[in-house]
Order: structure tokens, then C-alpha cells, then sequence
């Protein structure tokens, strides 16, 4: 993305972005603690980023310490903070019908906005903001809905979980306040899946990349950020900078948890996300934006048994009931997102354990669902069918399923580009970037925008030739014996000879990035009428095609002469066998792709044909 001549250089910025004291880089407290979850959130002046697109509505959840008139019993507020001080003042009035919840009950306010929950000796009480009113953000534009409760806090964690909160308070108020950015019909709600950080050199290459892009765009005030999920990489210490990189978006952040972002020593799951949700938020929830409501779970249920490391790709039956609760709040044709760190199911497998039972939750609804966890881009559809999937009882997708890409790419691998930053190819041959669900009423699209580019770069054309593969088995077993002794050579790429034209199996590939079963993608050679390419996974119910003939040479190339995985199967890859006969020399082959949405985008390949010899 072209940066405007009014901001400073991306290098500029980046230079400046963490500000955050050394002290809090390493888990220490900050001045000014937001009394709701201890994590900083000072009134005052709002910060605005570089593009000063967006000034927040900084604040924090006021919390009423004093008796609990009954203490199993939590009460208070949600009011118009009309002087946006965090306190409800006489001439400041609460807010009727809006949802609150204590993680599994859900109850809307009254007329005066007040609210009554059960409580539960350990949870996180939280506010669904509505279309039209917005919640405060901290200084580093995280949005502040949520109330912890845990009194005695958590077990001694690594990274410190929760602090205590002590005994029950008087009353929980949910400051929020009146705006048209919420409301409005139309908006730009980036998906920003994956930064997964595990040390500064990271924590550089995507304050320069992705999150950098972020902050240049203008497009979100309303909606603002989700971040989904792998926030950071085990070490939750990198919390408070991840937060600082983040803190130039031009819109609030919402931030769901995946299965990098737990306290991998919590005795069990009650205190697996302790450390999150003192810094970062809850674990789910859900808010509205124009007419579309969304929802975001937990997919990761982990420990699976006390002691244990390992995890399960699973929505808790709390989650379950939560969900069935919020959604009876929710008209029943209202549009909702429903995002999760792991996907429901991806052009592999289906991910999430209980799938069939998530679906059986939501049928009936209109949903679509968006997943990160993989590194992969995929936009599935409706009616798409797998063996894999049928395998695990799903016949065929009931709701379009979007998985988000990643900010890291492929963890950060691979050569560096001409900006300093790691190629970072996917395993389906997309390049790092950020997902954007543009609303329009209850219509949703996706769009993809890789790394430092602009949203018409969606292809990547390549040749798959008899000769490359050879070349790519060779250049992978090289990798997998530690690259001893010298790299394979491959030469040319795009050189392909008339033996190999008359195999039938040397293709022009196209890497179709917002590509899915509804795409068309159309390829003319030397401007001779256009031919309608194959799509490798057509999801017709058929198995997974892997292999170096399903693959995309422009990423995998890339990746097998540096690191990172390697691309041998994509949901959104096209291929067209090059004709037999065609004439030593140079061509060129002019690809057309046309999206879901009716957006076309055209590349153009030059390549060349040899002698045998």
C-alpha cells in the first residue's frame, strides 16, 4: 500500500512505534491501571495516529468498590459517558437493552440500564457493544468491556495471570458512548490473524509489515481491529509491546486468544487464559457493528488433562451455552460473524472437534465464519464438499468459512524482501497480509491485502513444468538433509522446452488469492481467445490433492531456496496445461480472475520456449 505523502516513511514510524517502558516489556506494572483488569487505561488526552484518522474515546470499566448488597450477585450500570470520564455522573443516563453477561448468562439492561448476574467464582463479566455506541479503548486503542472476578487471583503463573480482585464490589458500570462510526451501514472490519511473535526481531518485522499497513489506512474507525488470535508466540511477556505496535490503528482493538496465548503452566483449564485476560481481554464474546453481530469463541480447549501440554481444537460446552444465550438477544435474520482462532473446518480437514455440534447451534442463522490458526487464506463456500469433512460426519459446508491469512506469513521465514521483511510464503502459496470483511447492510465480502501492497495484487502466475518438479524434490530433500553440500539449480523458472509442452502436464499456474469454488479464472496465450483454467481443489466432494503437481511454483521456488513450508496443495490455486505446439520463442500469457463478488483482476506471465537441448 502506497503510503500518503502527509505520513511519515514506514521506516520513520517504525522507529517510533514502541514507546512502552522497559520495565513493561518485561510484565511490570504501568502507572495508571484500568481498575477492571489492571492493565493501563488513563483519561486524558486521546491518542491519535500518524494518519489522525481516528481520535479514541480512551476510558476504562468503572468499578464501585464497597459491599456487595448481595454477594452472589453482580450489579451496576451500563451508561452514556457523555464527558467521557469513566464515571457515571448524575446527568449521565444508562443504557437500555443492552446485553450483559457473566460468560454464560446473558441478560439486557432495563430501562434505566442497570443489570443484575449471577456470580461465579471465577469469570469475566463483559458488555455486547451495540451498533451506534462505542466502548473506551486504552492507550493503546484496546477496547475496554470486560470486568474480572477472581478473588483470590490466580495460582503463581510464569507470566503472573490474574492479580486478585478481591471480594465482590458494590456495582460494575460499562461506560460507553453515542457514535455514528458504529452505526453505519457500511464499514471496514480488518481480520489481523496470526502476528505470533516470539522475539523483538518478530516483534520489528511486523510493525514494519502488516501492522504498518494498518496504521496508513484510514477505512476502520468503526469497526476496528480483531486480531485473531497467536498474538504472540508462548512468551506472554511480549504482550505489553505487541500492544505498543498495535497502538497507531485507526480504529478500536478486539483481540481473540489461540493456543500460543495461553499460560502453558495453568494447573488447569479455569486458569489456562489468566494472563490474557489481564492484559489482552476475554476469552469470547460479541459486539455489534452496523447490522451484522459478532461473535467471538475460544476454539482451543487446553489442558486436556491437568499437567498435560497438549491441546484440542474445541468450543467448550460454556461457550456453547454463552453462545446459545447471546444469540437469543440477536433477531433471528440478523447476519452474524462468528470468528475463531481455529477454524471450523479448513481445505484439509475439518478442524474444530465438535463442528457438527457448533453448526447444530447455529443452524437456521445467517453465518459466516472466520478462522486463522492454519497460515493459510481460504475463502470456503456454502455447498462445498470434502471426503475429509464427510469423514467427520459434514456432508458439505453449511456457512461460508474465510480463514484470515497471517500477519507472520510462514513464521516469519525465508529470504528477506527488498524491505527488509521475511518472505514468509504460506503453505497455500498466499504472502503474509491482512483480511478485510467490508460490510454493506447485512451484505458481507472479503478482501485480502498482502504485506506493503495494494488490494488489485491478488495473483501470483507462475510454470509447472516436468523440469521444476524435478528441481523441487531435489531442492526439498536438499532442505531436509540440514542443505548440506550445494543448492539444486534450476535456472529459469519460466523456460519451459517443446518435450515437456508435449507431456500434457506442463501447466501456467495461477495463485488466485481471495479465489474459491465460485472464482473463474481465464487464460490467454499470445492474445488468442481465453481458456478457463482448472481449480486444483474443486471441493466437489473429492480428497485433498497434494503434491508437487498441485503446486504453486512462484511461493514454493521462494521457499525451497530459503525456508518455510512449501506449497503442495491451495484452495485457491488454477492451472492451465500449456498447448503442445507452440512456437520456440517468447509468449505471453494474460490471466484474467474474476472473485465471488464479481472483481476482476488481471496479470499477465512472460515465458519462453527452447530447444530440447
Amino acid at each position: 500500500m502506497s503510503p500518503s505523502t502527509s505520513l511519515p516513511s514506514r521506516r520513520a514510524l517504525a522507529a517510533a512505534v514502541i514507546t512502552v517502558p522497559a520495565i513493561a516489556l518485561f510484565g511490570g506494572a504501568t502507572a495508571g491501571a484500568n481498575p477492571a483488569t489492571g492493565t493501563a487505561a488513563q483519561a486524558g488526552p486521546a491518542a491519535v495516529s500518524p494518519q489522525a484518522a481516528y481520535t479514541s474515546y480512551q476510558g476504562h470499566v468503572e468499578v464501585i468498590r464497597g459491599t456487595a448488597a448481595n454477594p452472589r450477585q453482580l450489579t451496576g450500570t451500563v451508561f452514556n459517558d457523555k464527558n467521557r470520564n469513566s464515571r457515571q455522573d448524575r446527568n449521565e443516563p444508562g443504557v437500555a437493552g443492552v446485553a450483559v453477561s457473566n460468560g454464560r448468562t446473558v441478560v439486557k439492561t432495563d430501562k434505566a440500564g442497570r443489570y443484575v448476574l449471577p456470580v461465579l467464582d471465577n469469570m469475566t463479566a463483559f458488555v455486547t457493544q451495540p451498533a451506534g455506541w462505542q466502548v473506551p479503548v486504552d492507550e493503546f486503542q484496546f477496547a475496554q468491556f470486560s470486568y474480572n472476578h477472581l478473588p483470590e487471583g490466580s495460582p503463581k503463573l510464569k507470566y503472573g495471570g490474574l492479580k486478585p480482585t478481591g471480594p465482590l464490589p458494590k456495582a460494575v458500570n460499562f461506560p460507553m458512548v453515542k457514535t455514528q462510526a458504529t452505526a453505519k451501514k457500511q464499514q471496514s472490519c480488518p481480520i489481523a490473524s496470526d502476528t505470533q511473535i516470539y522475539n523483538m526481531l518478530q516483534m520489528g518485522y511486523a510493525r514494519d509489515g502488516a501492522v504498518a499497513d494498518l496504521a496508513e489506512r484510514d477505512d476502520y474507525a468503526g469497526c476496528g481491529i480483531l486480531l485473531l488470535g497467536d498474538n504472540v508466540g508462548d512468551d506472554l511477556s511480549l504482550y505489553p509491546a505487541l500492544k505498543d505496535i498495535y497502538r497507531y490503528s485507526n480504529g478500536p482493538i478486539r483481540a481473540a486468544m489461540g493456543n500460543h496465548d495461553m499460560d502453558y503452566d495453568a494447573p488447569d483449564a479455569s486458569h489456562s487464559l489468566d494472563t490474557f485476560r489481564q492484559q489482552i481481554g476475554p476469552g469470547y464474546f460479541s459486539y455489534d457493528v452496523g447490522e451484522v453481530h459478532f461473535v467471538v469463541l475460544d476454539s482451543i480447549e487446553f489442558p486436556l488433562k491437568p499437567g498435560s501440554k497438549s491441546y484440542n481444537e474445541k468450543i467448550t460446552n460454556d461457550q456453547l451455552i454463552w453462545l446459545k444465550n447471546d444469540l437469543r438477544m440477536v433477531p433471528a435474520d440478523k447476519q452474524i460473524v462468528l470468528a475463531t482462532h481455529a477454524p471450523i473446518v479448513d481445505h484439509r480437514n475439518v478442524v474444530v472437534d465438535n463442528a457438527s455440534q457448533l453448526y447444530d447451534t447455529l443452524k437456521g442463522r445467517k453465518v459466516i465464519t472466520v478462522g486463522g490458526h492454519t497460515h493459510t487464506l481460504e475463502n470456503l463456500r456454502p455447498g462445498d464438499k470434502r471426503a475429509e469433512w464427510a469423514d467427520k460426519g459434514i456432508s458439505e459446508l453449511p456457512f461460508t468459512q474465510l480463514i484470515a491469512g497471517a500477519v507472520s506469513g510462514n513464521w516469519y521465514s525465508g529470504a528477506l524482501d527488498e524491505q527488509g521483511l521475511p518472505y514468509a510464503f504460506m503453505t497455500d502459496g498466499a504472502r503474509p497480509g491482512v483480511m478485510t470483511l467490508d460490510l454493506q447492510g447485512s451484505e458481507v465480502t472479503s478482501r485480502y491485502t498482502v504485506r506493503g501492497e495494494s488490494d488489485d495484487l491478488q495473483l501470483a502466475l507462475g510454470i509447472n513444468s516436468p523440469r521444476w518438479r524435478d528441481w523441487a524434490a531435489q531442492a526439498k530433500a536438499w532442505q531436509d538433509n540440514k542443505k548440506q553440500g550445494p543448492m539444486p539449480e534450476l535456472g529459469d523458472p519460466n523456460t519451459v522446452t517443446p518435450a515437456e509442452l508435449a507431456t500434457g502436464k506442463t501447466w501456467l499456474t495461477a495463485d488466485f488469492y481471495p479465489g474459491s469454488t465460485a472464482s473463474v479464472v481465464e487464460v490467454s496465450i499470445d492474445n488468442a481467445p481465453s481458456t478457463v483454467a482448472e481449480h486444483t481443489q474443486p471441493a466437489t466432494g473429492e480428497s485433498l490433492r497434494s503434491g508437487w503437481e498441485y503446486s504453486d511454483p512462484f511461493a514454493a521456488t521462494r521457499n525451497l531456496q530459503s525456508s518455510g513450508g512449501v506449497t503442495q496443495a491451495s484452495p485457491h490455486l488454477w492451472r492451465l496445461p500449456l498447448p503442445a505446439g507452440l512456437s520456440a520463442g517468447t509468449h505471453q500469457a494474460r490471466v484474467t480472475a474474476t472473485d465471488d463478488a464479481g472483481r476482476r483482476f488481471t496479470q499477465t506471465l512472460r515465458f519462453t520456449v527452447v530447444a530440447d537441448s
